[in-house]
């Protein structure tokens, strides 16, 4: 029997290797991979990747180039002032809403709120981009990827993101929310809306090998209102509402605020048994949080690089079981890798730091005596292709070099 030709030396019809983490599990993930010739489809523009990602299943789409998503369906390039509508202006709710006016116990409401959901929604028909269950995006070449979108794997199985550098998800309506307190920070946050990639009530997804960034329209370099910073990004990789077995491998993720959310909040219904999800040769360079924060989910974080200055790397949720194996934190204080988010416990083996094995845990217990966490987060993993020892993590680059 010959070997078909699109079988050799194509990375687009890759798949999953069994036994890579936990979107290895099931019925495993293949993507588009068994896509005939008709459905593989070349985009360049963000009217082309539309089209694509609605297109017959099984399928797989070549981004070719960077492709601004923030345009309309001739390629017309779109501000934050075209999205802006019922009057809504910046100016008009930094004035509406200042805690030295509207104070600190509601959240924002009344018209100019409405005008700022309003818009907010107008933006979203832009740059939300649903993808479907039998899906590999991938890019073609270097320089490809999505400027400004929000790929949405919202109820879809099967589905394989690879190769893509994903820029500056930004939110032109971000909303004030003074309840929302980061520890040991001054009150109040501002929240934005739009992920670089959503996966929500999905199975079997594999996000491997791409760059996520906010660059060139940085948060840090933001204005501070009301005392806080004006972000304008969301979450990085989110993995949410019931979403189940993904791995996410051999990606860069720099210049963030919010990077990996996994599980929807503390009260979720859909959550429990979920959430399985494996994080591992990633690098975290220059990110201040959630690199992951897990809630409810088994969750196992080994052989990933982390750099930088965070306020915290791992966030121990509520019925969360993280598993954290076999990574390197490079000039991080070790009492600032773990934060304690209502959980109990987080498995710490293996991991070093600037070189040498510090427990985790006992540097977070020693530092926060009041919110103590334990040693075992009641599981073990077994679906990796091979744990690398630590020290060998160190050298991971960015990029496609991680690989």
């Amino acid at each position: 029997m010959s070997t078909p030709a699109h079988a050799v030396q194509d990375r687009s019809r890759e798949v999953l290797p069994t036994g890579d983490g936990w979107a290895s599990s099931g019925t495993g993930t293949t993507g588009g991979a068994a896509a005939p010739a008709d459905h593989v489809h070349p985009v360049r523009t963000r009217a082309e990747l539309v089209a694509a990602l609605a297109a017959p299943a099984p399928r797989i789409i070549r981004v070719e180039g960077m492709i601004d998503v923030n345009t309309d369906d001739g390629g017309k390039p779109l501000t934050c002032a075209e999205y802006a509508t019922g009057g809504y202006t910046q100016q008009d709710y930094l004035a509406a809403y200042d805690p030295a006016v509207w104070g600190w116990e509601r959240d924002p409401q009344g018209s100019v709120e409405d005008a700022r959901v309003a818009s907010s929604r107008k933006q979203a028909a832009v740059v939300g981009l649903t993808v479907r269950a039998d899906t590999t995006i991938i890019g073609a070449g270097r320089g490809a990827g999505v400027t400004g979108g929000s790929l949405r794997i919202h109820g879809a199985r099967n589905v394989i993101v690879r190769d893509l550098t994903f820029r500056d998800t930004r939110d032109c309506f971000s909303r004030w929310n003074p309840g929302d307190n980061t520890p040991g920070e001054t009150p109040g946050n501002w929240n934005a809306a739009y992920d670089s990639v959503s996966v929500q009530r999905s199975e079997n997804v594999w996000i491997d090998h791409n760059t996520f960034t906010d660059e060139p329209n940085i948060d840090s370099a933001q204005p501070v209102h009301f005392g806080r910073p004006y972000l304008t990004h969301d979450g990085q990789l989110d993995i949410t509402s019931g979403a189940d077995l993904v791995t996410v491998s051999r990606n860069v993720f720099t210049e963030h605020g919010k990077v990996m959310l996994i599980g929807s909040s503390n009260t979720s219904t859909t959550d429990t048994g979920k959430l399985r999800v494996s994080v591992h040769h990633n690098v975290f360079r220059d990110v201040r949080e959630r690199a992951p924060r897990v809630r409810f989910g088994q969750v196992h974080v080994y052989n990933n690089l982390y750099e930088g200055d965070p306020v915290f790397s791992w966030g121990v949720g509520v019925t969360s079981q993280v598993y954290a194996e076999n990574n390197y934190i490079r000039s991080i204080a070790p009492e600032k890798v773990i934060y304690n988010w209502g959980g109990t416990a987080i498995t710490d083996t293996g991991n070093l730091v600037d070189g040498r094995p510090v427990s985790l845990v006992k540097a977070f217990n020693t530092a926060h005596p009041d919110q103590p966490l334990g040693t075992d987060a009641g599981w073990t993993p077994t679906l990796n292709r091979g744990l690398d020892p630590a020290r060998r993590v160190a050298r991971l680059e960015a990029g496609a070099s991680c690989g």
